[in-house]
Formats: C-alpha cells, sequence, structure tokens
C-alpha cells in the first residue's frame, strides 16, 4: 500500500495545508479517505482531478468531507462527462448533507453511490476495510485497511476510546490525529493529544506513528510531536500534504 497525504489541517485549512484528506494505493486501486475543505486542490497537484476510484468518510463534520460537495461539479460537469457514479462509503446521513450542503435542492445520487458505514469488515477494491464507531460527538468511524499483509489504521477524530485500540492493534502504520496541547481546554469526548495519539500508539503495539489533525493556529507542532514522543518510543512523523509513505 502506498499513503499520500493530500491534507492534514485539524479543524479548518490551515496556512500550508488543507483539512483532512489521504489517497491510499494498492494494486492500481485508488481509494480516497476523507475529503475535508480545501484538499480538492491537493488531489489535483498531487495525484489527479480524476485519480479516486472510492470514497470513504469517516463521519460528515465539514473538515472530513466538504469538497466531496464540489467535486460534483467536477464529475456532474464535466466536458467529456457526466462520469460514472462514484462509490461512497459513510456515515447513513450522507447523502442528505451532501445534497444540502450542494444547494440546487436536488440529489447528488447521479454523482455518487453511497454506501453506509456500519462496524465491521468489508472490501473496498482490494482492501480489507475494518471500521469502528470511535468517541467523537458525531457517527464517525475509525479504519482500518489491510491489503497483502500490511496494515494502516486511520483514527478519523477521536478522543482516547477502547474502539480505536482495536483497530490500530500491530498496526504498521497508525496515522492518529492530535488536535490538542496537553493542559489546553480539551473538551472530553473530542480529540487527542499528542499524548494520547503516543499513549494509544504505544498501547497498540504500532510499527509507526504518524500525527495529523493539528490546529495549527491553536497548537504548537513542536510541544506535540514531543508529547507525543513522550509516550511513544517508535518512530513519528508529523504529516504535510504531498508526502508519501510506502506500507
Amino acid at each position: 500500500m502506498r499513503l499520500t497525504v493530500l491534507g492534514s489541517a485539524g479543524s479548518f485549512p490551515g496556512p500550508e495545508s488543507p483539512c483532512s484528506a489521504y489517497l491510499v494505493e494498492a494494486d492500481g486501486f485508488r481509494l480516497l479517505v476523507d475529503f475535508g475543505s480545501g484538499s480538492l486542490s491537493s488531489l489535483q497537484r498531487y495525484a489527479g482531478l480524476h485519480a479516486p476510484d472510492a470514497i470513504l468518510l469517516t463521519h460528515l463534520h465539514c473538515d472530513h468531507m466538504f469538497d466531496a460537495v464540489l467535486y460534483v461539479v467536477v464529475r456532474r460537469y464535466a466536458p467529456d462527462g457526466p462520469y460514472p457514479t462514484l462509490p461512497v462509503y459513510a456515515p447513513a446521513g450522507a447523502p442528505d448533507r451532501l445534497s444540502a450542503a450542494y444547494g440546487d435542492d436536488g440529489s447528488v445520487e447521479d454523482v455518487y453511490q453511497f454506501y453506509a458505514l456500519q462496524p465491521g469488515t468489508f472490501p473496498i477494491g482490494p482492501f480489507a476495510v475494518t471500521v469502528d464507531r470511535v468517541n467523537h460527538p458525531v457517527e464517525t468511524y475509525g479504519v482500518r485497511l489491510e491489503h497483502g499483509g500490511r496494515s494502516l489504521c486511520y483514527s478519523s477524530d477521536t478522543a482516547p476510546c477502547e474502539a480505536l485500540l482495536r483497530l490500530a492493534q500491530d498496526a504498521d502504520v497508525f496515522l492518529c490525529e492530535a488536535s490538542y496541547l496537553d493542559g489546553m481546554d480539551n473538551p472530553p469526548d473530542l480529540h487527542l493529544t499528542g499524548r494520547e495519539a503516543g499513549e494509544a500508539a504505544t498501547k497498540a503495539a504500532v510499527g509507526r506513528l504518524l500525527l495529523t489533525h493539528l490546529v495549527p493556529a491553536w497548537g504548537s507542532e513542536a510541544h506535540t510531536l514531543e508529547s507525543a514522543a513522550g509516550a511513544y518510543a517508535g518512530s513519528i512523523d508529523v504529516v504535510r500534504p504531498g508526502a508519501s509513505y510506502d506500507i
């Protein structure tokens, strides 16, 4: 598998990054995991406008799904379009949410074929995909992707929870949010700190920790990285748009 980061900023686009979007490739198939605000630009820069073969939206907060609304224009009105419907795996409310955000009083189901997520394991292209509900105010799924004996876990947005540890157990790569600093006003059941991301990585015995969803305007990358390294002894990176990782 190959992971390419398209966007990694938490909650709103930062000065150097769009919001969450991650392209995972195997056997020529490209799965776009989340499609947050601003990431349509990065999709064109690092992969191609029509790169995704399927989309998985972990939850319906704008920083994880809003550019899927704009992508309707790309597939519906392209000069050589319209394009065939694209599979979208998302919480059950996604069709209504995307249609309402698009705002033309019509459905987007001519563009997307929706599949409602629920905890369990299922195939998307060559990937074995496992999702489970994690600890966030709206219906949110952490994700584990497996292919060829390798595994990638993505936390999505979550506070500490047992479901995250189950998904991450022995993963080769753990792409984990680290939105808050320790000591900040971190509301319960919302997000992780760098320390909590490191603690989860240690408990799950992952091979490598990739930190994402930092909020540049409110935090400190150096402090987040230091806090994570104090709780996890393995390899740690803070991801950036355009970075790619072979798994």
